[in-house]
């Protein structure tokens, strides 16, 4: 029995039965043991599975270019870059050096900060991004410095595949009524108990959204994300809220063809959905829905800009021009694995362009046209593909 399992067997012993929320804080967030937390966790060809920026930098160079654009919008004051849960540095390595080489004006005026809880990922940043910390370019935020309420900031809050870790209720529907599936243990083994709901905002969580489960359908919720994007709000004074993970509107994350949900875990590039397995040497995650942040944001005064399915984003800011740009010096080998490697990012069927969307949303400005929100037109349509869907605020 390893650390992390006998911790939560004793819990439950002490305790009771726990809800899944608190079982997943802990598999993934313990300081001691958990996946995050104890630094187990691992991204890329080496860990347990990849993320835009492992890819390739065109990504984040992708990401950068809307940033600016985003930049000149605010005018020309300091563009504060917040990035939550920054992982590797990645992101923040490639956005900065597509500005310091593109864009040096706005470049100059920008100020990058992160928050990471992860001390093996913070240590790598540290070191990553040593040469734009000399420059004045980085920093780290505490959690404290969020709550201050003197903390404010105008620019662009990023997340790349944050909301999908945080800690998510499961509900199964029982004689039409939604119940929670908490955990216990039987002989040193995690089983599955269902009881009543632990939360007052589970009871509207579907309501709101006009959804109704069907019964013995099984779905989550994830109040954290509310929680977190509520405190988003409270600090961006002007700006944007830029939101890159995987998941679906309502309507389609809850349809009835989803019986089990959406939870899913990640050990050594292999998927699974038994989170009882592996425990805390394992990501655990749940498909976002945008539904409901595009709904809270607006209860917070922050507007939705527009949603988009991956690959319509990057191959709206350019991807393709980029990707032709830089192979021009490149030998016939290094082209095709740049080629590659950017397929996974835009095709929408096999790959993250699809299934991983593009959440920007507003404060302060009056309907901002971004670029990476426009209608793709027929010459950067790839493999078939109609374009999927685009909202526009």
């Amino acid at each position: 029995m390893n650390d992390l399992r006998h911790f939560i067997i004793s819990q439950i012993r002490a305790e009771g039965p726990v809800t899944f929320a608190r079982f997943m804080d802990w598999c993934l967030y313990h300081p001691d043991y958990g996946y995050y937390g104890s630094g187990r966790a691992k991204i890329g060809k080496e860990g347990d599975y990849y993320t835009g920026p492992c890819v390739s930098p065109l990504f984040g160079g992708m990401v950068a270019k809307q940033l600016c654009q985003m930049s000149e919008l605010l005018g020309n004051n300091t563009f504060t870059i917040l990035e939550i849960g920054g992982g590797r540095g990645f992101l923040c390595a490639d956005i900065l050096a597509w500005m310091k080489r593109r864009e040096p004006a706005i470049y100059g005026r920008i100020e990058y900060c992160l928050i990471e809880r992860s001390p093996v990922f913070l240590a790598e940043q540290r070191h990553l991004l040593a040469e734009s910390v000399e420059e004045g370019k980085v920093s780290w935020l505490s959690t404290n410095t969020l709550a201050s309420e003197a903390f404010s900031l105008t620019g662009c809050i990023i997340s790349n595949e944050l909301v999908d870790a945080f800690p998510v209720h499961r509900l199964i529907c029982e004689e039409g009524e939604p119940r929670e599936i908490y955990v216990d243990e039987v002989a040193g083994q995690f089983v599955e108990r269902h009881g009543a709901l632990s939360d007052p905002g589970l009871g509207s969580y579907f309501s709101s959204l006009d959804v109704t489960l069907v019964e013995g359908q099984m779905a989550e919720a994830n109040l954290q994300a509310l929680m977190w994007l509520e405190e988003m709000a409270n600090f961006l004074k002007r700006g944007f809220l830029l939101t890159i993970d995987y998941g679906d509107q309502a309507v389609r994350l809850y349809d009835s063809c989803r019986s089990r949900g959406t939870l899913r875990c990640f050990y050594q590039h292999q998927l699974s959905d038994s989170p009882f397995e592996n425990v805390g040497q394992q990501d655990i995650t749940a498909h976002v829905n945008f539904t409901a942040l595009m709904r809270k944001g607006e209860e917070m005064g922050i507007a939705l800009t527009g949603l988009v399915p991956q690959y319509r984003f990057l191959l709206a800011m350019g991807l393709l021009d980029e990707m032709a740009e830089i192979s021009v010096d490149m030998d016939p080998l290094e082209s095709l694995q740049l080629r590659l490697s950017l397929k996974s990012l835009i095709e929408p069927e096999k790959g993250m362009g699809e299934i991983f969307k593009v959440l920007i949303q507003h404060k302060g400005l009056e309907k901002p046209a971004l670029q990476g929100l426009q209608k793709l037109g027929a010459v950067q349509m790839i493999n078939g593909a109609t374009g999927g869907q685009i909202i526009y605020g």
